[in-house]
């Protein structure tokens, strides 16, 4: 097998996905961009990747997953969720468990804060983790609903993630400014939250006056079913 090529889509409201495969060259590929279940298809189908997994570092708040739909299309896929989260899945994963694919493997480390179930995975070669909303570029998750604690996602950002490598690149699930990549040493440094103390970070935490989410309502339900709960019920 050849080098692992990642491929990052992007969603609505700058939610983000990736394609993570071992590719058949000697070359790695650059990314792209998707919206649906259907363009991860054809992004799947045009790499000429084997699905294996359907990861959710969490369950998600602002959009409905397509894990589902990509398991109606693909059997052999199997979706992959926290044992922490409550949701269903076929694979429930923990700390310190792996997902393999090929020769590489990613790492869950469970770092719960956004919300109790919250993962990162972490590449066996430790070069690259995938940090949901635990962790974002320049930025976190928020940690005001579906059981969120700021003082355990600093724990968990400090603990799980800051202590990889500095270069170890860093892909996030959502972004605003067009940002698409960090890495551990940036944002050891440079995190405008995550370079405070504890207690200015819960303070920061506590003042952030956000909005309720639009689509909480309709997609934790979902999501707690692999994001199939709008297709079962239309079925009926």
């Amino acid at each position: 097998m050849g080098p692992l090529q990642c491929v990052a889509r992007e969603r609505a409201l700058e939610a983000r996905g990736y394609s993570l495969g071992e590719d058949t060259t000697k070359k790695p590929r650059g990314g792209t961009r998707a919206g649906t279940h259907g363009e991860d298809l054809r992004v799947v189908q045009q790499l000429g990747l084997r699905l294996l997994y359907a990861v959710n570092t969490h369950v998600h708040a602002d959009h409905v997953t397509g894990s589902g739909c990509l398991k109606t299309a693909i059997p052999e896929c199997r979706s992959v969720l926290s044992e922490a989260s409550g949701g269903q899945a076929d694979i429930h994963v923990k700390e310190g468990q792996a997902l393999k694919f090929g020769r590489f493997a990613l790492s869950v480390r469970s770092t719960p804060g956004h919300t109790n179930g919250c993962v990162t995975l972490v590449l066996n070669d430790l070069s690259l983790a995938f940090t949901g909303d635990t962790l974002l570029i320049r930025g976190c998750g928020r940690t005001d609903f579906q059981q969120g604690s700021s003082e355990t996602l600093y724990q968990s950002v400090h603990r799980k993630i800051f202590t990889l490598p500095d270069h170890c690149l860093l892909y996030p699930a959502h972004d605003y400014t067009g940002q698409t990549v960090s890495s551990v040493g940036e944002e050891r440094k440079f995190n405008p939250r995550l370079t405070k103390t504890l207690s200015e970070f819960v303070e920061i935490m506590n003042n952030l006056a956000l909005p309720y989410p639009k689509q909480i309502d309709r997609a934790v339900p979902a999501n707690l079913l692999c994001g199939l709960q709008d297709i079962s019920s239309s079925s009926h």
